[in-house]
């Protein structure tokens, strides 16, 4: 999948220890997510080298319903859909014909996707949480406790109560950015988002956890 905009935080130096910091990012995001029932919103996504050149972009739509649930639409050229109905993640390849269904399992849910749509309680156990802000703008930097995750980092940028911003560093320097728009909070979005129907013929590979 690929993905656009880097994301600009401020981190204010203070004499707080960073226990008591981490804790009052953990305690503050989880106030921001935990009254996310459902979110809509439209996504630019690039992908960024170690150097900050971009190696690719897309644009497209998601739906999230807590808790598990969540379809991922990246438009032309690159068309991609992932779902996850909560216990499986479906990724459909249009041009390939190919679909890769996946059990949800501890490893899935460490990508952005599917973070924001699992339980605070998890996010904020499995990741030390710190906190900045800039004007409107109040930054997550998320870093796991376990090394084996698919990032070193995630970064999350709401602006007032609203989530505007992604942005994930791998092990390389690789920089997955997301910049959401239009977005809708806690707005009716029907069960059907969260199933996907394969067409006729199409390659199912099934992945063992």
């Amino acid at each position: 999948m690929t993905v656009k905009k880097s994301l600009a935080a401020c981190a204010l130096l203070t004499l707080t220890p960073l226990t008591a910091m981490a804790d009052e990012g953990a305690e503050r995001l989880t106030r921001m997510l935990e009254p996310v029932k459902t979110y809509v919103a439209d996504f630019d996504q690039e992908i960024l080298d170690s150097s900050g050149q971009q190696l690719q972009e897309a644009s497209g739509r998601m739906w999230l319903a807590r808790p598990g649930r969540f379809r991922w639409e990246v438009d032309a050229p690159y068309e991609q859909v992932v779902v996850s109905n909560g216990d499986e993640v479906t990724l459909y390849d249009p041009d390939l014909q190919q679909a890769t269904v996946q059990a949800l399992d501890e490893r899935v849910t460490h990508t952005p996707a599917l973070l924001l749509s699992g339980s605070t309680d998890e996010l904020t156990e499995s990741y030390e949480v710190t906190r900045s802000q800039q004007g409107t703008a109040e930054t997550f930097t998320l870093t796991p406790r376990d090394g084996d995750t698919l990032f070193e980092s995630l970064k999350m940028t709401f602006y007032g109560e609203t989530l505007g911003q992604l942005q994930m560093t791998d092990s390389t320097g690789q920089r997955t950015a997301i910049e959401f728009d239009d977005a809708q909070q806690n707005v009716d979005v029907a069960d059907s988002r969260f199933q996907l129907e394969l067409p006729d013929g199409t390659d199912v590979i099934r992945e063992s956890p």
